[in-house]
């Protein structure tokens, strides 16, 4: 691996918290990888991205570049920040507003000669598309421009390794998205190696190679977004990726192999479906995404909506069972049933996701249709 960290744990002697920052966190990311760290409000994951960068010391575990030790708490080892040819972004920017694009983005370089200087200056501001704006104050950009600014200073030194910490919550809903795919082409482009740091997960998936999910200090999962999304190892990752409930359900054998029952019909022929010795008499909860529910009048299966929330091509519907259960449901956006009708759902499960039975789940529905 180009960057390893092995069972690394952060702590603050100020702290009163009874945990680590960071609490034996291990992963790893090949040359020219991207990785994001994706996790609620206090989870870890800046403390984490400050560990990489040597702006804090690991209470434990190991911190390796390109073979390289950076950190290693059991033999005392730290090398500084200034020290480790790693580029960091900020979510700030951090642009020196006397300073005009060129200079900014010279700045990390200053050490060349001239000439090579202003060749390595041209590069990174032809790599962002921004060589056009090269005398522009930095006032004189829109926030996109800025960040873009930003990411090429960061990468005229030719860092080992790029870390970036929440670089696009400043800027609104669409530039956010557009740019993080720029980014990620930009960094495909430099084979840079980097460690993304985000709360959206849209952003995590249209920039991440590889994505890891944190919660209280600890990684739950470190893998692709396609494997977050339907092969959750844990009920947290379950919950926190993408929209969905967990619904009682019972696996049984059938003819043709295990099946589930939900509470929105019998769930069969699907991959990865448990055996039923794999619960006690095969209870278990199963996780329905809102892309799973399937907006079907002809189906047997009724729900009522309770909410709806629109995104354009769509609505997110929140939806009662006559038993109670909620669910939720991408439904097009021309299908534009109103708030307490009645309409029919069924199952379109490609694969189950199960996990052991809880007593009183919480209303996982609810709560997202809460922030929709």
């Amino acid at each position: 691996m180009f960057l390893n960290l092995h069972a690394v744990a952060v702590r603050y002697a100020q702290s009163t918290a009874r945990r680590d920052a960071v609490h034996g966190v291990s992963l790893g990311l090949t040359a020219g990888q991207i990785g994001v760290l994706i996790g609620p409000s206090g989870c870890g994951k800046t403390s984490l991205l400050r560990a990489v960068a040597g702006l804090e010391r690991c209470s434990e575990g190991r911190v390796s570049v390109a073979g390289e030790t950076l950190s290693d708490a059991t033999r005392g080892v730290h090398v500084p920040a200034e020290s480790r040819q790693v580029g960091m972004v900020f979510q700030d920017y951090a642009l020196f507003p006397h300073l005009n694009v060129y200079d900014n983005v010279a700045f990390g370089v200053h050490h060349l000669p001239r000439a090579e200087r202003a060749e390595r200056v041209r590069q990174v501001l032809d790599l962002v598309g921004l060589a056009h704006a090269a005398k522009r104050p930095p006032h004189q950009l829109s926030g996109g421009q800025q960040q873009r600014v930003a990411l090429a200073r960061a990468l005229a030194p030719r860092p080992r390794l790029l870390l970036l910490d929440e670089p696009f919550s400043s800027l609104d809903v669409d530039l956010r998205e557009r740019l993080a795919q720029e980014v990620r082409v930009i960094l495909k482009e430099s084979g840079t190696t980097a460690l993304l740091v985000t709360h959206d997960q849209l952003e995590a998936f249209a920039v991440g190679d590889v994505i890891g999910v944190m919660n209280e200090g600890r990684l739950e999962q470190w893998d692709d977004a396609y494997t977050l999304y339907h092969r959750p190892v844990s009920r947290f990752v379950a919950q926190f990726i993408g929209h969905g409930v967990f619904a009682p359900a019972q696996i049984v054998a059938c003819a043709h192999g295990p099946c589930v029952h939900t509470p929105v019909g019998e769930i069969n022929d699907v991959a990865g479906c448990p055996l039923p010795d794999a619960y006690p008499h095969g209870d278990c909860d199963v996780l329905l995404r809102a892309d799973d529910i399937v907006h079907d009048d002809a189906s047997p299966v009724r729900a009522l909506i309770e909410r709806k929330a629109f995104r354009g091509s769509e609505f997110l519907l929140t939806l009662r069972l006559h038993s109670g259960e909620r669910l939720m449901a991408h439904v097009p956006s021309h299908h534009d049933h109103e708030v307490g009708e009645w309409i029919g759902i069924r199952a379109e499960v490609d694969h189950v996701v199960t996990f052991a039975r809880e007593a009183a789940a919480p209303d996982f529905a609810r709560l997202a249709a809460d922030t929709a």
